[in-house]
């Protein structure tokens, strides 16, 4: 097994539950001490027992995100107790849809606010303490549907599409500081998130076990992004290649999925 992880720092936020909570007791198996970043103490403080049982440390930090002070606390804390954060892993979401003809702009506001403006905030309160040390590296998970859009997730996608551009311009930047950069596009996740909705076969939800396992294999290859699973691989290349035919695979195999009651977050 790969030392990548033996003996460093993460902070993850959206740690509760989803990709969060699978990344990071996959750290945690890999040898690495974990701070939990979510809105629910209850839950984090289950994940950090799980933690705890693989021989390595938890730091449990209920944050609201949107908060951007709470923000510069939680990652002030981590600095504070360990001196150091190996790995930032920039998870924390909210799933917002509307048709763009009904798209109210508050409703915008509130998806750019956790799903762009909360990494943003989380980046620059870590980034100095990373650029001192010559060291560190930082991962925003993104979406696949930054890469291609499916209606009706408008306030979703715009504000994923803010963070992929962020996380460029950011990867760039960094370049020979010492930092690296990766950017995560995952398909559809069996989160949470989005419990409340059904997909089609074609875009089946994965595991989030297998996601996290995904994302920390292209972290130890230094990736500068990772797309996830190949058939969300292949959307992407009718993207770049061929968009209406993306467009017309969008409209066919229905990858907008049949949505129930409710609406999930981390």
């Amino acid at each position: 097994m790969s030392t990548t992880f033996l003996n460093k720092t993460a902070l993850i936020t959206g740690a509760s539950s989803g990709i969060g909570e699978a990344l990071a007791l996959q750290l945690a198996q890999r040898g690495c001490d974990v701070a939990l970043i979510a809105r629910t103490q209850a839950r984090l403080e289950q994940v950090a027992s799980q933690i705890k049982g693989f021989g390595r440390k938890a730091l449990v930090l209920p944050t609201d995100l949107t908060d951007a002070q709470a923000t510069r606390s939680a990652v002030h804390t981590v600095l504070d107790t360990w001196g150091r954060i190996d790995f930032l892993f920039s998870n924390a979401g909210q799933y917002y849809r509307s048709p763009i003809a009904k798209l109210a702009t508050e409703l915008l506001r509130q998806s750019m606010e956790i799903n762009f403006y909360s990494h943003v905030e989380l980046v620059l309160s870590a980034l100095p303490a990373m650029l001192a040390r010559r060291s560190g590296h930082i991962v925003l998970i993104s979406t696949m549907d930054a890469k291609k859009g499916i209606p009706p997730d408008t306030p979703y996608v715009a504000a994923k599409c803010a963070l992929s551009g962020f996380g460029d311009l950011l990867r760039q930047e960094l370049y020979r500081s010492g930092v690296e950069v990766t950017i995560a596009f995952p398909g559809r996740v069996d989160t949470p998130m989005i419990a409340h909705l059904s997909v089609p076969w074609i875009s089946a939800k994965i595991s989030a076990e297998r996601c996290a396992k995904a994302i920390l294999r292209g972290v130890e290859r230094r990736k500068a992004e990772i797309i996830l699973p190949p058939q969300a691989l292949l959307l992407y290349y009718f993207q770049v290649f061929a968009p209406r035919v993306a467009d017309f695979a969008v409209r066919f195999f229905h990858l907008e999925g049949w949505e129930h009651s409710g609406r999930g977050g981390l």
